[in-house]
């Protein structure tokens, strides 16, 4: 491989490095746009209040004695909730307000999350990336 090749592959990646690092900061601008209002200590103490560490691994909270669902931490860069729903801030306060009408086999029950609540939970989640 010529010198010449090598600066064209070099070129090549980094282009396609600013390109994916572009591409995070915008994600993350969407994230905080969705999630604007929410808060990380408000979160946390929805989760506390509501018991979502009673049967997810949350960062933050003891683990659960009985695993009895997915762990939340690192939700933000996984692909689906529940295997239905592609994450996103708005779908994962969907899913934390009304998961039957997502997936109505689950064992994840309705609390009565308000949107308020809701978005502060996914704020605090989304932290944990």
């Amino acid at each position: 491989m010529s010198s010449r090749d090598i600066r064209a592959v070099a070129a090549m990646i980094v282009a396609a490095s600013i390109v994916a690092l572009n591409a995070c900061e915008n994600a993350r601008a969407v994230d905080s746009v969705v999630l604007q209002g929410g808060s990380v200590a408000r979160g946390r103490a929805a989760i506390q209040h509501y018991g979502c560490n009673s049967c997810h691994a949350i960062a933050g909270f003891p683990d659960p004695s009985v695993v009895a669902a997915a762990p939340v931490t690192g939700i933000a860069s996984r692909g689906y909730i529940a295997g239905m729903l592609p994450v996103t801030p708005d779908n994962l306060v969907l899913w934390i307000r009304f998961p039957r009408r997502v997936k109505p086999a689950t064992a994840m029950p309705y609390l009565g999350v308000s949107a308020d609540e809701a978005r502060d939970i996914a704020t605090y989640l989304y932290s944990l990336r």
